[in-house]
């Protein structure tokens, strides 16, 4: 049994966060908060635990988010009462809507100043309560312990999600008698998750998985969180089931592999959207169905079976009732469905998904992402497609926009090494999030994709690079342009670009970078690209790499607000169409098909 000690509230937090197996926290320090911040000044020189200052707290909510998909583990940052706290909250929204588990701790005036309007007093706690999981105002240090051991359970179980904890001035500096909690010590009453899942549904499932004739696993961010990407594996490959992934299940399944259809979606590939339109059996692993993945859900997948698994019940049937929902852990439901086609000898035969592979080849054959090559200027795919060969088992981050889509596209990882803004879309992600993966995996590539717009967004996180060393690496896109939005307001808006200009203002990224004293290189010829890159890989050290790409590129295929899966625009043209046996004309646009299609893939109608 642990010792009784004379303590501080302040003590007591840190404590526990190290017996919870912190050794990172990014933060700033305020006010409110520097009882907290004095006792890591003594536990920092103790050993065993390091404190990230960051320039900004949007910053320190996105690295300790960044640390989390990297790791799995629960990410932690600091900030101050008021303004401090009020900066975290795009990051803590980022990380809701990602579902990632993280710890946020806040400073807070002291408790008899709380509801006064004291100076940098803000409720963060009533703030923020619609984008975390859950929330601690911790009113006695006697609590403390129990609090943290609670919201790393909290964060890390379940769904897993963000926890705040705001804690008064005078909680931390007020000293008690204080007893530790052993993490996974505590039992929260009404909080059990579902981990199992039900074994009637689990066998429904495996009969229409037997059945089906045109099967695909649609795999989302979930099958990362609960690390399922072997048993996506051994569901593919025994019952040769082809599989897309969602921008957030990027890296659950091996993208080289002959099934692999890379990502569905708005700006997903031509036979991942087709497949999905054309399937007689839709898998579901941890997805959610949202809005850029099923713009037109009465269209999406609608003449198929769904089976929905997903360990929140609140998920399954919020956007498309399935015929099986299985609530429970993706990869327990996976392990208990592969264990039931043990036990049954259920398995695919070797002609009963031939057809659709056949298809779906063709598709691919057809319908194929392109990497461009113009005369005088570089294409933006070209950039990514030089980093994936380069730099192939990174883990990459990326801003939000035309480039993340890009690197979505063409970038292939693996389980974790994808780490993106999926749901909030944020700008200014992609390097403070770089920047916790790299402290939480000093021996792995850290890269972050951006683009001219994002960067800037949180380009001040130059200082924390240079501060502490971080070698990473930025590359950004430079189109001049808020390059997504310039798209839509060219597709939708009669090409009215009301203030997506970026040209005007824009930094000398390598001048800034040199101002940090950080290596920057600038590249605008193609000859000068791979070098280029390969001369930031090796540097021992962070580098920003800018390079000039083409102003007026458009990412596609893309699906139209409001459209079906099936009614792409910016398709390459059609190469061998020609070769199928028996055509059919769509009565709509009069595009030739194959005769197995549903739909027409030119312009959606139905056939």
């Amino acid at each position: 049994m642990e010792t009784v000690r004379r303590a501080t509230g302040g003590f007591a937090l840190i404590d526990s966060l190290k017996r919870h197996g912190v050794k990172h926290i990014f933060g700033y320090p305020g006010g409110a908060i520097l009882p907290i911040y004095d006792e890591l000044y003594r536990a920092e020189a103790a050993g065993g635990i390091k404190h990230i200052l960051v320039r900004h707290e949007q910053g320190a909510a996105h690295a300790a988010d960044g640390y989390a998909r990297a790791t799995g583990q629960v990410g932690v940052c600091f900030g101050t009462s008021g303004p401090g706290a009020t900066n975290l909250v795009t990051g803590i929204a980022t990380a809701h809507m990602d579902s990632i588990p993280m710890v946020i701790i806040t400073g807070q005036v002291g408790r008899a100043a709380i509801g006064t309007d004291a100076f940098q007093e803000t409720d963060i706690y009533g703030i923020t309560l619609p984008i975390v999981k859950h929330s601690y105002v911790v009113r006695d240090p006697r609590d403390m312990a129990r609090i943290v051991a609670e919201a790393f359970h909290i964060a890390s179980t379940g769904r897993p999600g963000p926890v705040l904890i705001d804690v008064p001035k005078d909680v931390g500096l007020e000293e008690f008698d204080y007893v530790p909690v052993d993490p996974g010590s505590v039992k929260i009453p009404g909080y059990r998750p579902t981990v199992k899942g039900n074994p009637r549904q689990i066998n429904q499932a495996v009969s229409l998985i037997r059945e089906a004739r045109q099967p695909l696993l649609y795999v989302g961010g979930g099958a990362i969180a609960s690390g399922a990407h072997t048993e996506i594996m051994e569901l593919a490959e025994r019952f040769q089931i082809p599989v897309t992934t969602t921008l957030m299940g990027k890296g659950a399944f091996d993208e080289n592999h002959p099934l692999g259809l890379g990502m569905l979606g708005m700006h997903g590939t031509a036979y991942a959207n087709f497949a999905v339109s054309e399937c007689d059996l839709l898998i579901a692993v941890g997805a959610r169905f949202d809005d850029r993945v099923a713009s037109k859900l009465d269209e999406f997948a609608s003449r198929a079976k769904v089976i929905h698994i997903d360990i929140d019940p609140a998920e399954v049937g919020k956007n498309r009732v399935p015929d099986v929902p299985i609530v429970g852990d993706v990869r327990q439901v996976l392990m208990d469905v592969l264990r039931r086609c043990h036990e049954t000898g259920a398995s695919g035969n070797a002609t009963q998904t031939r057809e659709w592979l056949q298809r779906i080849d063709r598709w691919r054959e057809d319908y194929p992402l392109i990497v461009p090559e113009y005369p005088d200027v570089i294409s933006p795919q070209e950039v990514i497609a030089e980093l994936g060969r380069q730099a192939p088992h990174a883990y990459y981050t990326t801003d939000v926009g035309q480039h993340q889509m890009w690197a979505a596209q063409f970038l292939k990882t693996g389980p974790r090494r994808w780490i993106s803004s999926a749901g909030l879309g944020t700008m200014g992600y992609g390097v403070p999030a770089a920047m916790g993966v790299k402290m939480a995996l000093p021996n792995e590539e850290a890269i972050c994709v951006a683009g001219d717009a994002s960067v800037q967004m949180n380009i001040q996180e130059l200082g924390t690079l240079a501060q502490y060393g971080i070698n990473v690496k930025i590359a950004i896109v430079n189109n001049g342009w808020q390059g997504m939005v310039r798209q839509w307001q060219q597709a939708f808006y009669q090409e009215r670009y009301s203030s997506s200009n970026m040209e005007v203002g824009m930094p000398d990224f390598v001048k800034l970078a040199d101002a940090y004293g950080i290596k920057g290189i600038v590249v605008s010829r193609r000859a000068e690209l791979k070098d280029a890159i390969a001369e930031m890989l090796a540097h021992n050290g962070p580098v920003l790499l800018d390079v000039r790409v083409k102003r007026d590129e458009n990412c596609y295929p893309m699906v139209a607000p409001g459209k079906s899966n099936s009614q792409m625009i910016g398709l390459p043209e059609r190469k061998k169409l020609e070769k199928a046996v028996e055509l059919i004309y769509c009565t709509n646009c009069g595009a030739k098909n194959v005769a197995s299609n549903n739909f027409c893939p030119e312009c959606g109608t139905k056939l």
